[in-house]
């Protein structure tokens, strides 16, 4: 189980490297279930990216993956082709989603939203590195 407290501590070492190289993010944390925990805005991120951050989050979970994983097996004549149109819309294919674990297992996940591909990646692994135990 993911607490709102370890939550926010994921939360605020994303917004850490967020603020580090300049860009406003959406940061979503969710639990076991991939249901929201808790979601950040930072003043000036995109109002479009909320709901990719959390969807980014849900689909790590879903698939105990990082999302920019899942988009190498989701392109034209890979394996997951097509796997973006599955849980009603909710699969995002891009960078920006990472597992979190607990004693090698997936408990949750964090999604970010706002920036590149690898801005979002960088910002995700920085709030995953901070609850990794």
């Amino acid at each position: 189980m993911i607490t709102l407290k370890e939550a926010r501590q994921i939360i605020a070492a994303a917004e850490a490297k967020a603020k580090e190289i300049g860009q406003p993010m959406n940061i979503a944390v969710a639990d076991a279930g991939g249901n929201l925990v808790s979601h950040v805005r930072m003043d000036g991120a995109w109002l479009g990216s909320i709901d990719i951050s959390i969807n980014k989050a849900f689909t790590a979970r879903a698939f105990d993956l990082p999302t920019a994983e899942l988009a190498k097996n989701s392109q034209p004549g890979q394996q997951f082709f097509g796997i973006h149109a599955s849980n009603h819309g909710r699969i995002m294919i891009f960078a920006g989603g990472v597992p979190l674990k607990r004693g090698g297992s997936v408990i949750g996940a964090i999604g970010v939203s706002g920036g590149s591909g690898t801005q979002d990646q960088a910002v995700a692994d920085a709030g995953a590195a901070a609850f990794e135990t």
